[in-house]
């Protein structure tokens, strides 16, 4: 379960930072560090399953691509954390952005898992 609790602080953590730019430094680099590891922890630990197998070389490549380019931008949204630190005021449309748009791979991560984000209260 501490892996759902994760997704769902995660959650909390970006909708807190959208309202305060004092966050969003901080939310930029949990997200990013978070999606680079689960990306790796896929890579590393569970083969790919279901519509991945069975159909070709080129699911089983897309699946690995997937978690290659996740990981990848988990580490560049952890460094614009770090960027938008120097001046938060300045560019927290930038750092806004880039979180919005760091959604995409949690999704991706989350499906590719199979993590159920289920309410823990």
């Amino acid at each position: 379960m501490d892996s759902v609790a994760t997704v769902a602080d995660l959650g909390a953590l970006i909708s807190d930072a959208c309202r305060d730019a004092e966050m969003l430094p901080g939310a930029l680099i949990s997200c990013g560090v978070a999606e680079a590891a689960a990306a790796l922890c896929l890579v590393i630990s569970k083969a790919p399953g279901g519509v991945f197998l069975h159909h070709g070389k080129a699911p089983f490549v897309l699946y690995y691509g997937i978690l290659v380019a996740v990981f990848i931008f988990g580490l560049l949204e952890a460094s614009a954390g770090f960027w938008v630190s120097g001046d938060v005021v300045g560019r927290r449309a930038a750092g806004k952005t880039i979180l919005w748009l760091g959604l995409l791979p949690i999704v991706l991560v989350a499906a590719l898992g199979d993590v159920v984000i289920l309410s823990m209260k």
